[in-house]
Protein backbone atom coordinates (compact mmCIF):
# COMPACT_ATOMS: atom_id res chain seq x y z
CA UNK A 1 0.00 0.00 0.00
CA UNK A 2 1.30 3.21 -1.25
CA UNK A 3 1.83 5.79 2.11
CA UNK A 4 0.16 9.21 2.28
CA UNK A 5 0.79 11.02 5.17
CA UNK A 6 -0.86 13.84 6.54
CA UNK A 7 -3.55 13.79 3.31
CA UNK A 8 -6.97 15.08 3.71
CA UNK A 9 -9.96 14.42 1.76
CA UNK A 10 -13.32 16.33 1.88
CA UNK A 11 -16.41 14.75 1.02
CA UNK A 12 -19.82 16.69 0.67
CA UNK A 13 -22.28 14.02 1.63
CA UNK A 14 -26.30 15.20 1.21
CA UNK A 15 -29.00 12.88 2.25
CA UNK A 16 -32.79 13.96 2.06
CA UNK A 17 -32.83 15.61 5.52
CA UNK A 18 -29.59 16.62 6.45
CA UNK A 19 -26.26 17.49 4.62
CA UNK A 20 -22.54 17.17 5.96
CA UNK A 21 -19.36 18.40 4.99
CA UNK A 22 -16.72 16.19 6.74
CA UNK A 23 -12.52 16.02 6.89
CA UNK A 24 -10.88 12.77 6.44
CA UNK A 25 -7.45 13.25 7.54
CA UNK A 26 -5.30 9.82 5.99
CA UNK A 27 -1.93 9.09 7.42
CA UNK A 28 -1.20 5.95 5.05
CA UNK A 29 -2.70 3.36 7.25
CA UNK A 30 -5.86 4.63 9.10
CA UNK A 31 -8.12 6.97 8.42
CA UNK A 32 -9.79 9.67 11.12
CA UNK A 33 -13.17 11.24 10.18
CA UNK A 34 -13.97 14.27 11.22
CA UNK A 35 -17.44 16.80 11.20
CA UNK A 36 -16.35 19.84 9.82
CA UNK A 37 -20.32 21.60 8.91
CA UNK A 38 -23.46 20.36 9.40
CA UNK A 39 -27.04 21.32 7.84
CA UNK A 40 -30.55 20.39 7.33
CA UNK A 41 -31.78 19.62 4.03
CA UNK A 42 -35.87 18.88 3.05
CA UNK A 43 -38.04 19.78 0.55
CA UNK A 44 -39.78 23.21 -0.28
CA UNK A 45 -43.23 23.49 -1.14
CA UNK A 46 -43.97 26.15 -4.10
CA UNK A 47 -47.24 26.32 -5.36
CA UNK A 48 -48.47 22.95 -6.43
CA UNK A 49 -44.93 21.59 -6.27
CA UNK A 50 -42.00 20.30 -4.12
CA UNK A 51 -38.32 21.20 -4.81
CA UNK A 52 -34.78 20.60 -3.32
CA UNK A 53 -33.65 24.05 -2.59
CA UNK A 54 -30.43 23.56 -4.72
CA UNK A 55 -28.78 27.64 -4.26
CA UNK A 56 -29.43 27.19 -0.06
CA UNK A 57 -27.50 23.86 -0.34
CA UNK A 58 -24.66 25.53 -2.11
CA UNK A 59 -24.67 28.22 0.11
CA UNK A 60 -24.19 25.64 2.71
CA UNK A 61 -21.70 23.23 0.81
CA UNK A 62 -19.41 26.64 0.16
CA UNK A 63 -19.50 27.25 4.06
CA UNK A 64 -18.56 23.65 4.59
CA UNK A 65 -15.65 24.33 2.44
CA UNK A 66 -14.28 27.32 4.10
CA UNK A 67 -14.58 25.86 7.13
CA UNK A 68 -12.29 23.59 6.10
CA UNK A 69 -9.55 25.40 4.58
CA UNK A 70 -9.40 27.28 8.09
CA UNK A 71 -9.22 23.73 10.07
CA UNK A 72 -6.81 21.46 7.30
CA UNK A 73 -5.12 24.26 5.35
CA UNK A 74 -2.66 22.78 2.46
CA UNK A 75 -3.54 19.55 3.46
CA UNK A 76 -6.60 19.42 1.70
CA UNK A 77 -6.19 17.62 -1.71
CA UNK A 78 -9.69 16.91 -2.72
CA UNK A 79 -13.25 17.02 -2.79
CA UNK A 80 -16.52 14.80 -3.80
CA UNK A 81 -20.11 15.05 -3.36
CA UNK A 82 -22.14 12.00 -2.96
CA UNK A 83 -26.31 12.38 -3.14
CA UNK A 84 -29.27 10.23 -3.03
CA UNK A 85 -30.42 9.31 -6.45
CA UNK A 86 -32.74 9.88 -9.26
CA UNK A 87 -33.71 13.75 -8.46
CA UNK A 88 -31.25 16.20 -11.56
CA UNK A 89 -31.18 19.68 -12.98
CA UNK A 90 -31.77 20.90 -16.25
CA UNK A 91 -29.32 23.80 -17.47
CA UNK A 92 -29.96 25.91 -20.40
CA UNK A 93 -27.98 28.06 -23.29
CA UNK A 94 -24.90 29.12 -21.82
CA UNK A 95 -25.56 26.66 -18.64
CA UNK A 96 -28.00 28.51 -17.40
CA UNK A 97 -29.53 26.30 -14.22
CA UNK A 98 -33.44 26.09 -15.40
CA UNK A 99 -35.03 26.50 -11.81
CA UNK A 100 -34.80 24.17 -8.95
CA UNK A 101 -34.46 20.36 -8.55
CA UNK A 102 -38.34 18.93 -8.16
CA UNK A 103 -38.11 16.53 -4.94
CA UNK A 104 -38.79 12.58 -5.72
CA UNK A 105 -41.81 12.90 -3.59
CA UNK A 106 -43.46 15.39 -5.65
CA UNK A 107 -47.35 14.64 -6.93
CA UNK A 108 -46.75 15.38 -10.62
CA UNK A 109 -45.02 11.51 -10.58
CA UNK A 110 -47.86 9.86 -9.78
CA UNK A 111 -49.72 8.16 -12.41
CA UNK A 112 -46.66 7.70 -14.68
CA UNK A 113 -45.64 4.52 -14.64
CA UNK A 114 -49.35 3.82 -16.09
CA UNK A 115 -48.62 6.31 -18.60
CA UNK A 116 -45.20 4.63 -19.48
CA UNK A 117 -46.29 1.32 -20.28
CA UNK A 118 -49.12 2.49 -22.37
CA UNK A 119 -46.11 3.70 -24.53
CA UNK A 120 -43.35 1.38 -23.85
CA UNK A 121 -43.91 -2.45 -22.88
CA UNK A 122 -42.67 -2.76 -19.18
CA UNK A 123 -40.53 -5.58 -20.00
CA UNK A 124 -38.93 -3.55 -22.73
CA UNK A 125 -37.84 -0.96 -20.62
CA UNK A 126 -36.76 -3.39 -18.20
CA UNK A 127 -34.30 -5.08 -20.41
CA UNK A 128 -32.99 -1.95 -21.79
CA UNK A 129 -32.48 -0.41 -17.80
CA UNK A 130 -32.29 -3.14 -15.81
CA UNK A 131 -33.80 -1.27 -13.66
CA UNK A 132 -36.97 -1.97 -10.80
CA UNK A 133 -40.26 0.62 -11.56
CA UNK A 134 -40.63 3.41 -9.11
CA UNK A 135 -42.35 6.29 -10.15
CA UNK A 136 -39.54 8.73 -8.96
CA UNK A 137 -36.90 7.42 -11.26
CA UNK A 138 -35.59 9.89 -13.41
CA UNK A 139 -37.64 8.66 -16.46
CA UNK A 140 -40.85 9.22 -15.33
CA UNK A 141 -39.97 11.92 -13.81
CA UNK A 142 -38.82 13.29 -17.17
CA UNK A 143 -42.14 11.94 -18.60
CA UNK A 144 -44.08 14.31 -15.83
CA UNK A 145 -42.46 17.45 -17.05
CA UNK A 146 -42.86 16.64 -20.78
CA UNK A 147 -46.73 15.75 -20.20
CA UNK A 148 -47.37 19.34 -19.05
CA UNK A 149 -45.24 20.64 -21.32
CA UNK A 150 -43.02 22.21 -18.41
CA UNK A 151 -40.31 25.37 -19.95
CA UNK A 152 -37.42 24.24 -18.03
CA UNK A 153 -37.92 20.48 -20.09
CA UNK A 154 -38.39 22.50 -23.65
CA UNK A 155 -35.60 24.65 -23.40
CA UNK A 156 -33.50 22.44 -21.69
CA UNK A 157 -29.74 21.38 -23.45
CA UNK A 158 -27.74 19.34 -20.48
CA UNK A 159 -28.99 16.86 -17.82
CA UNK A 160 -27.02 16.97 -14.79
CA UNK A 161 -27.94 14.61 -11.44
CA UNK A 162 -27.83 16.08 -8.14
CA UNK A 163 -24.55 15.58 -7.62
CA UNK A 164 -23.47 16.28 -10.78
CA UNK A 165 -24.88 19.63 -10.31
CA UNK A 166 -22.20 20.56 -7.34
CA UNK A 167 -19.38 19.29 -9.15
CA UNK A 168 -20.56 21.61 -11.96
CA UNK A 169 -20.55 24.45 -9.24
CA UNK A 170 -17.46 23.15 -8.06
CA UNK A 171 -15.54 22.72 -10.88
CA UNK A 172 -17.03 24.22 -13.91
CA UNK A 173 -17.04 21.29 -15.73
CA UNK A 174 -20.15 19.03 -16.72
CA UNK A 175 -20.01 15.18 -16.09
CA UNK A 176 -22.82 12.52 -15.76
CA UNK A 177 -21.27 10.49 -12.92
CA UNK A 178 -22.23 6.21 -13.98
CA UNK A 179 -23.50 5.33 -10.39
CA UNK A 180 -26.06 7.66 -9.77
CA UNK A 181 -27.19 7.75 -13.59
CA UNK A 182 -27.54 4.33 -13.25
CA UNK A 183 -30.41 4.72 -10.80
CA UNK A 184 -31.93 7.34 -13.37
CA UNK A 185 -33.73 4.48 -15.46
CA UNK A 186 -32.51 6.48 -18.92
CA UNK A 187 -29.00 4.19 -18.67
CA UNK A 188 -28.25 0.55 -20.01
CA UNK A 189 -26.37 -1.19 -17.37
CA UNK A 190 -25.22 -3.83 -20.04
CA UNK A 191 -24.03 -1.26 -22.65
CA UNK A 192 -22.90 1.46 -20.18
CA UNK A 193 -24.76 3.78 -22.24
CA UNK A 194 -27.48 5.85 -22.07
CA UNK A 195 -30.01 3.97 -23.55
CA UNK A 196 -30.95 7.13 -26.54
CA UNK A 197 -33.10 4.37 -28.20
CA UNK A 198 -35.45 3.92 -24.89
CA UNK A 199 -35.48 7.83 -24.55
CA UNK A 200 -36.57 8.04 -28.07
CA UNK A 201 -39.72 6.14 -28.40
CA UNK A 202 -40.35 8.37 -25.45
CA UNK A 203 -40.00 11.52 -27.29
CA UNK A 204 -37.55 13.05 -24.96
CA UNK A 205 -34.90 14.98 -25.75
CA UNK A 206 -31.84 12.76 -25.84
CA UNK A 207 -29.41 15.61 -26.73
CA UNK A 208 -28.95 17.13 -22.76
CA UNK A 209 -27.68 13.70 -21.80
CA UNK A 210 -23.74 14.18 -21.69
CA UNK A 211 -20.80 11.80 -21.82
CA UNK A 212 -20.68 9.68 -19.33
CA UNK A 213 -17.80 9.35 -16.51
CA UNK A 214 -16.85 6.67 -13.92
CA UNK A 215 -16.36 7.25 -10.56
CA UNK A 216 -12.54 8.31 -9.70
CA UNK A 217 -12.62 10.78 -12.59
CA UNK A 218 -10.62 14.04 -11.55
CA UNK A 219 -12.59 17.06 -12.99
CA UNK A 220 -9.63 19.31 -12.33
CA UNK A 221 -9.12 22.19 -9.76
CA UNK A 222 -11.84 24.17 -8.09
CA UNK A 223 -13.05 27.23 -9.89
CA UNK A 224 -10.75 30.37 -9.94
CA UNK A 225 -14.33 32.37 -8.59
CA UNK A 226 -14.48 29.49 -5.70
CA UNK A 227 -12.01 29.69 -4.56
CA UNK A 228 -11.49 33.20 -3.94
CA UNK A 229 -14.47 32.84 -1.65
CA UNK A 230 -13.42 29.36 0.34
CA UNK A 231 -9.79 28.87 -0.73
CA UNK A 232 -8.49 25.33 -1.09
CA UNK A 233 -6.78 26.70 -4.59
CA UNK A 234 -4.66 22.78 -4.95
CA UNK A 235 -7.79 21.07 -3.81
CA UNK A 236 -8.98 18.58 -6.67
CA UNK A 237 -12.55 18.01 -7.58
CA UNK A 238 -12.96 13.96 -8.10
CA UNK A 239 -15.74 12.31 -8.80
CA UNK A 240 -16.69 9.62 -6.00
CA UNK A 241 -19.31 6.85 -6.31
CA UNK A 242 -21.53 10.17 -6.34
CA UNK A 243 -24.61 7.96 -5.83
CA UNK A 244 -24.68 7.79 -1.43
CA UNK A 245 -25.20 3.73 -1.69
CA UNK A 246 -22.51 3.28 -4.12
CA UNK A 247 -20.10 5.26 -1.56
CA UNK A 248 -21.51 3.31 1.17
CA UNK A 249 -21.32 -0.02 -0.15
CA UNK A 250 -17.34 1.18 -1.10
CA UNK A 251 -16.90 1.60 2.74
CA UNK A 252 -18.96 -2.12 3.80
CA UNK A 253 -16.24 -4.05 5.67
CA UNK A 254 -16.38 -6.97 3.93
CA UNK A 255 -14.04 -8.72 1.26
CA UNK A 256 -14.42 -7.38 -2.14
CA UNK A 257 -16.86 -9.08 -5.09
CA UNK A 258 -14.99 -12.28 -6.31
CA UNK A 259 -15.98 -13.38 -9.86
CA UNK A 260 -18.16 -15.82 -7.99
CA UNK A 261 -21.60 -14.30 -6.13
CA UNK A 262 -20.73 -13.10 -2.55
CA UNK A 263 -21.82 -14.72 0.86
CA UNK A 264 -22.60 -11.18 2.55
CA UNK A 265 -25.52 -8.93 1.64
CA UNK A 266 -25.38 -5.42 2.43
CA UNK A 267 -28.01 -2.96 3.99
CA UNK A 268 -27.23 0.87 3.62
CA UNK A 269 -30.19 1.95 6.48
CA UNK A 270 -30.96 5.37 6.45
CA UNK A 271 -34.33 7.07 4.91
CA UNK A 272 -34.11 4.26 2.79
CA UNK A 273 -32.88 0.68 3.44
CA UNK A 274 -31.22 -0.60 0.19
CA UNK A 275 -30.69 -4.15 0.37
CA UNK A 276 -28.55 -6.15 -2.03
CA UNK A 277 -25.47 -7.85 -3.23
CA UNK A 278 -22.40 -6.57 -5.42
CA UNK A 279 -21.77 -8.53 -8.01
CA UNK A 280 -19.45 -8.23 -11.68
CA UNK A 281 -21.97 -7.94 -13.76
CA UNK A 282 -25.42 -6.41 -13.92
CA UNK A 283 -28.14 -9.07 -13.98
CA UNK A 284 -30.83 -8.67 -15.94
CA UNK A 285 -33.17 -11.65 -16.27
CA UNK A 286 -36.56 -12.17 -15.83
CA UNK A 287 -36.35 -13.33 -12.60
CA UNK A 288 -35.04 -9.92 -11.49
CA UNK A 289 -37.91 -8.39 -13.44
CA UNK A 290 -40.36 -10.40 -11.55
CA UNK A 291 -38.83 -10.10 -8.21
CA UNK A 292 -38.61 -5.69 -9.37
CA UNK A 293 -34.77 -5.76 -7.96
CA UNK A 294 -32.31 -3.20 -9.84
CA UNK A 295 -29.18 -3.17 -10.93
CA UNK A 296 -27.29 0.42 -10.11
CA UNK A 297 -23.41 0.98 -10.79
CA UNK A 298 -20.98 0.40 -8.47
CA UNK A 299 -17.56 1.43 -7.73
CA UNK A 300 -14.87 -0.13 -9.95
CA UNK A 301 -17.07 -1.21 -12.42
CA UNK A 302 -19.07 -3.17 -10.08
CA UNK A 303 -23.26 -3.65 -9.96
CA UNK A 304 -25.27 -3.30 -6.65
CA UNK A 305 -28.17 -5.43 -7.18
CA UNK A 306 -30.49 -4.36 -4.47
CA UNK A 307 -34.15 -3.26 -3.53
CA UNK A 308 -35.48 -0.11 -2.79
CA UNK A 309 -36.62 -0.52 0.94
CA UNK A 310 -38.96 1.75 2.64
CA UNK A 311 -36.05 2.59 5.72
CA UNK A 312 -36.81 5.16 8.24
CA UNK A 313 -38.54 7.41 6.29
CA UNK A 314 -41.22 5.45 8.36
CA UNK A 315 -39.85 7.02 11.77
CA UNK A 316 -38.50 9.91 10.79
CA UNK A 317 -41.83 11.03 9.34
CA UNK A 318 -43.85 9.52 12.71
CA UNK A 319 -42.16 11.43 14.53
CA UNK A 320 -42.18 14.72 12.50
CA UNK A 321 -46.28 14.10 12.78
CA UNK A 322 -46.23 14.19 16.45
CA UNK A 323 -43.95 16.95 16.27
CA UNK A 324 -46.06 19.41 14.77
CA UNK A 325 -49.21 17.66 17.24
CA UNK A 326 -47.14 19.02 20.29
CA UNK A 327 -45.43 16.03 20.99
CA UNK A 328 -41.85 15.93 20.77
CA UNK A 329 -39.55 13.24 21.15
CA UNK A 330 -36.06 11.83 20.35
CA UNK A 331 -34.43 9.37 18.82
CA UNK A 332 -33.78 7.68 22.05
CA UNK A 333 -37.07 8.01 23.32
CA UNK A 334 -39.29 6.51 20.48
CA UNK A 335 -36.86 3.21 20.25
CA UNK A 336 -37.18 2.74 24.27
CA UNK A 337 -40.76 2.96 24.09
CA UNK A 338 -40.95 0.55 20.92
CA UNK A 339 -38.58 -1.46 22.91
CA UNK A 340 -41.38 -1.65 25.90
CA UNK A 341 -44.18 -2.37 23.67
CA UNK A 342 -45.51 -5.12 22.85
CA UNK A 343 -43.97 -7.18 20.57
CA UNK A 344 -45.41 -8.52 17.24
CA UNK A 345 -48.81 -7.86 17.60
CA UNK A 346 -49.07 -5.96 13.91
CA UNK A 347 -47.12 -5.21 10.72
CA UNK A 348 -47.50 -3.21 7.46
CA UNK A 349 -46.20 -3.76 4.37
CA UNK A 350 -43.46 -1.21 4.00
CA UNK A 351 -43.40 -0.32 0.68
CA UNK A 352 -46.75 0.01 -0.38
CA UNK A 353 -47.59 2.83 -2.33
CA UNK A 354 -49.52 4.52 0.63
CA UNK A 355 -46.41 4.93 2.78
CA UNK A 356 -44.82 6.97 0.44
CA UNK A 357 -46.17 9.90 1.07
CA UNK A 358 -48.60 9.80 3.30
CA UNK A 359 -49.50 13.39 5.25
CA UNK A 360 -50.06 11.91 8.23
CA UNK A 361 -47.61 8.03 8.64
CA UNK A 362 -48.74 7.10 12.09
CA UNK A 363 -52.64 7.98 10.82
CA UNK A 364 -51.61 5.63 7.79
CA UNK A 365 -49.83 2.89 9.57
CA UNK A 366 -53.24 2.39 12.06
CA UNK A 367 -55.37 2.24 9.40
CA UNK A 368 -53.54 -0.13 7.63
CA UNK A 369 -53.59 -2.63 10.60
CA UNK A 370 -57.27 -2.27 11.18
CA UNK A 371 -57.76 -2.54 7.19
CA UNK A 372 -55.88 -5.88 7.71
CA UNK A 373 -58.04 -7.16 10.52
CA UNK A 374 -54.81 -7.03 12.97
CA UNK A 375 -54.31 -5.08 16.05
CA UNK A 376 -54.43 -1.24 15.98
CA UNK A 377 -51.43 0.19 17.44
CA UNK A 378 -52.66 2.47 20.72
CA UNK A 379 -49.54 4.37 21.43
CA UNK A 380 -46.41 5.70 20.10
CA UNK A 381 -44.02 2.88 20.83
CA UNK A 382 -46.47 0.61 19.59
CA UNK A 383 -46.56 2.95 16.39
CA UNK A 384 -43.01 2.43 16.05
CA UNK A 385 -42.48 -0.86 17.21
CA UNK A 386 -44.73 -2.38 14.20
CA UNK A 387 -42.84 0.01 11.64
CA UNK A 388 -39.69 -1.55 12.94
CA UNK A 389 -40.58 -5.20 12.98
CA UNK A 390 -41.59 -5.23 9.75
CA UNK A 391 -38.43 -3.62 8.38
CA UNK A 392 -37.06 -6.09 9.76
CA UNK A 393 -39.89 -9.08 8.24
CA UNK A 394 -39.29 -7.03 4.79
CA UNK A 395 -35.40 -7.60 5.49
CA UNK A 396 -35.62 -11.07 5.88
CA UNK A 397 -37.62 -11.39 2.39
CA UNK A 398 -35.66 -9.89 0.85
CA UNK A 399 -32.54 -11.96 1.77
CA UNK A 400 -34.13 -15.19 0.00
CA UNK A 401 -34.94 -13.54 -3.42
CA UNK A 402 -30.45 -12.47 -2.52
CA UNK A 403 -30.18 -15.78 -2.13
CA UNK A 404 -32.55 -17.12 -5.20
CA UNK A 405 -29.90 -14.75 -7.19
CA UNK A 406 -26.80 -15.83 -5.90
CA UNK A 407 -27.23 -18.92 -5.97
CA UNK A 408 -25.85 -19.38 -2.31
CA UNK A 409 -26.68 -19.04 1.36
CA UNK A 410 -25.89 -15.31 2.81
CA UNK A 411 -23.90 -16.09 5.40
CA UNK A 412 -23.66 -12.37 7.02
CA UNK A 413 -25.36 -8.89 6.68
CA UNK A 414 -23.87 -5.81 7.10
CA UNK A 415 -25.74 -2.80 7.87
CA UNK A 416 -23.96 0.38 7.25
CA UNK A 417 -25.31 3.93 7.53
CA UNK A 418 -26.88 5.91 10.34
CA UNK A 419 -29.19 3.59 11.00
CA UNK A 420 -26.74 1.51 12.44
CA UNK A 421 -27.29 3.56 16.02
CA UNK A 422 -30.75 1.97 15.79
CA UNK A 423 -29.70 -1.16 18.03
CA UNK A 424 -33.10 -2.43 18.11
CA UNK A 425 -34.15 -2.29 14.59
CA UNK A 426 -30.60 -4.50 14.25
CA UNK A 427 -30.91 -6.82 16.70
CA UNK A 428 -34.68 -7.12 15.36
CA UNK A 429 -32.86 -7.88 11.89
CA UNK A 430 -30.65 -10.66 13.19
CA UNK A 431 -33.78 -12.01 14.74
CA UNK A 432 -35.88 -12.27 11.66
CA UNK A 433 -33.22 -13.04 9.00
CA UNK A 434 -31.52 -15.67 11.70
CA UNK A 435 -28.22 -14.50 10.63
CA UNK A 436 -25.75 -12.17 12.11
CA UNK A 437 -25.87 -8.53 11.45
CA UNK A 438 -22.44 -6.97 11.70
CA UNK A 439 -22.81 -2.80 11.87
CA UNK A 440 -20.77 0.03 10.82
CA UNK A 441 -19.46 2.13 10.35
CA UNK A 442 -21.96 4.70 10.97
CA UNK A 443 -20.39 7.46 8.38
CA UNK A 444 -19.83 4.63 5.88
CA UNK A 445 -21.44 7.19 2.44
CA UNK A 446 -18.39 9.75 3.63
CA UNK A 447 -16.01 7.15 4.22
CA UNK A 448 -16.29 5.23 0.76
CA UNK A 449 -16.56 8.84 -0.78
CA UNK A 450 -13.14 9.70 0.53
CA UNK A 451 -11.69 6.59 0.05
CA UNK A 452 -12.53 6.43 -3.76
CA UNK A 453 -10.36 9.66 -4.22
CA UNK A 454 -7.44 8.30 -2.31
CA UNK A 455 -7.39 5.98 -4.88
CA UNK A 456 -7.96 8.19 -7.59
CA UNK A 457 -5.40 10.14 -6.27
CA UNK A 458 -3.05 6.79 -6.19
CA UNK A 459 -2.37 7.12 -1.82
CA UNK A 460 -4.53 3.82 -1.80
CA UNK A 461 -4.00 1.06 -4.42
CA UNK A 462 -7.71 -0.30 -5.05
CA UNK A 463 -10.97 -0.66 -3.58
CA UNK A 464 -9.92 -3.51 -2.26
CA UNK A 465 -6.88 -2.10 0.04
CA UNK A 466 -9.33 1.02 0.53
CA UNK A 467 -12.21 -1.36 2.65
CA UNK A 468 -9.06 -2.78 4.24
CA UNK A 469 -7.99 0.48 5.40
CA UNK A 470 -11.89 1.26 6.66
CA UNK A 471 -12.33 -1.76 8.14
CA UNK A 472 -8.17 -1.19 10.20
CA UNK A 473 -10.06 2.37 10.99
CA UNK A 474 -13.41 1.85 12.34
CA UNK A 475 -15.02 -0.53 15.04
CA UNK A 476 -17.86 -2.59 13.71
CA UNK A 477 -20.35 -3.97 16.58
CA UNK A 478 -22.15 -7.98 15.47
CA UNK A 479 -25.91 -8.61 16.24
CA UNK A 480 -26.19 -12.46 16.70
CA UNK A 481 -29.86 -13.75 16.42
CA UNK A 482 -31.02 -14.70 20.20
CA UNK A 483 -34.65 -14.62 20.08
CA UNK A 484 -35.82 -16.20 16.80
CA UNK A 485 -38.19 -19.06 16.87
CA UNK A 486 -40.77 -16.43 17.24
CA UNK A 487 -40.32 -14.65 13.96
CA UNK A 488 -40.91 -17.39 12.06
CA UNK A 489 -44.76 -17.21 12.61
CA UNK A 490 -44.63 -13.39 12.30
CA UNK A 491 -42.98 -13.83 8.88
CA UNK A 492 -45.35 -16.50 7.80
CA UNK A 493 -48.27 -13.35 8.61
CA UNK A 494 -46.24 -10.89 7.02
CA UNK A 495 -46.04 -12.85 3.70
CA UNK A 496 -49.70 -12.61 3.89
CA UNK A 497 -49.59 -8.89 3.63
CA UNK A 498 -46.82 -8.61 0.58
CA UNK A 499 -47.82 -11.71 -1.62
Amino acid sequence: MVAAPRKTYLAVDLGASSGRVLAGKYDGEKLHLEEVHRFGNGGVKVGPHLYWDLLRLWTDIKEGLRKAHQAFGESICSVGVDTWGVDFGLLGPNDELLGNPIHYRDAQNHGMLDDAFSRVDRREIFAETGLQFMEFNSLYQLLALKKRKAAVLEGAKSFLMMPDLFHWLLSGEKSNEMTNASTSQCLNPQTGQWAKGLLDRFGLPTDIFGPLSPSGTQLGNLQSSLVQEVGLSHAKVILPGTHDTASAVMAVPAQSCPDEMPDWCYISSGTWSLMGIETAKPQVTDRIYDLNFTNEGGVGGTTRVLKNIAGLWLIQECRRVWAEAGQTFDWGELVKMADTSSPLQSFIAPDAPRFLAPESMPRAICNYCQETGQAVPRSEGAVIRCALESLALRYREVLEWLEEIAGRRIETIHIVGGGTQNELLCQMAADACRRPVITGPVEATALGNMMLQAVSLGDCGSVAEAREVIRASFEVKTFTPVNADPWDEAFAKFKTLTD
